[in-house]
């Protein structure tokens, strides 16, 4: 039974493309802890949720890990490092060695640390052509999970997120239905019962046109594609500014999911 749990990372970890009733972001961990919480008795379990969207493997060091170490949880996830993974000039290697001694910080002092790989980006435009940094990257986070015993929350092999429907319009961050799945197959990493299948098939989809899919992409291109680009020009965040959810209540998530159901 785990009665404790922390959230460590970015914006996927923060949940950003699953927004609650209150315009705050819902997501996979919070999904995930009220799984966690449903398996013990009423009012044991603590969740907090230390992450921000936009942060680099630094920045979430720096500001979420001390805050874990303090809470000493039964469980913590660690997903950091993929913003730097995809910024031109980065060495996979590199921040992989600085997102293993992060791993070997937590694990003196929780009793759990689950560590996520990347997602395949076969099928992302722009982030398809960084498949192998993310591979790269993919295989050092396994490697230093077999080091200090970390389960994994494998991301890669998900093959129901290569749907176009498990992503949010931005195509960087996954949808409310993407976030579930993600939720689903943490609970399997750790061993857990979990409710549904995150494999289970998509219901099919209509057949679209070349046409149909080039106007959704220079759209896209128009609304998500170039004022990322223009926030990384000016050395801006999505984050700035954003503070962490915190600790939250899985009765509140629970209400809050299904009030956007």
């Amino acid at each position: 039974m785990i009665g404790s749990y922390v959230a460590v990372g970015d914006s996927f970890t923060e949940g950003v493309g699953d927004p609650g009733p209150d315009g705050a972001f819902v997501g996979w961990a919070d999904r995930f802890a009220v799984l966690l919480a449903d398996r013990c008795p009423e009012g044991h379990f603590q969740y907090t949720n230390l992450a921000v969207r936009g942060k680099l493997l630094d920045q979430v060091v720096a500001d979420q890990l001390p805050r874990a170490v303090e809470l000493a949880p039964d469980l913590v996830s660690f997903c950091a490092g993929g913003n730097d993974i995809i910024r031109p000039g980065t060495d996979p290697d590199e921040v992989a060695e600085r997102f293993e001694s992060a791993v070997s910080r937590l694990t003196e002092a929780v009793g759990t640390v689950l560590v996520t790989t990347g997602f395949d980006t076969r099928g992302v435009p722009v982030l398809k052509h960084l498949r192998g940094k993310i591979a790269t990257y993919n295989g050092h986070v396994r490697a230093i999970a077999d080091r200090y015993g970390c389960p994994v929350l494998d991301l890669w092999s998900l093959k129901s997120v290569q749907d176009r429907r498990a992503w949010d319009n931005d195509r960087l961050h996954l949808s409310p239905e993407g976030h579930t799945r993600v939720a689903l197959r943490a609970g399997q990493a750790l061993g857990l019962d979990v409710p549904a299948d995150p494999e289970q098939p998509w219901p099919p989809l209509p057949p679209r046109g070349t046409l149909d899919v080039r106007r959704d992409d220079v759209q896209w291109a128009r609304e998500y594609l170039v004022p990322w680009i223009g926030r990384r020009l000016r050395g801006e965040s999505s984050g700035d500014h954003v503070t962490a959810k915190g600790t939250l209540s899985p009765d509140d998530i629970k209400m809050r999911i299904a009030s956007v159901a």
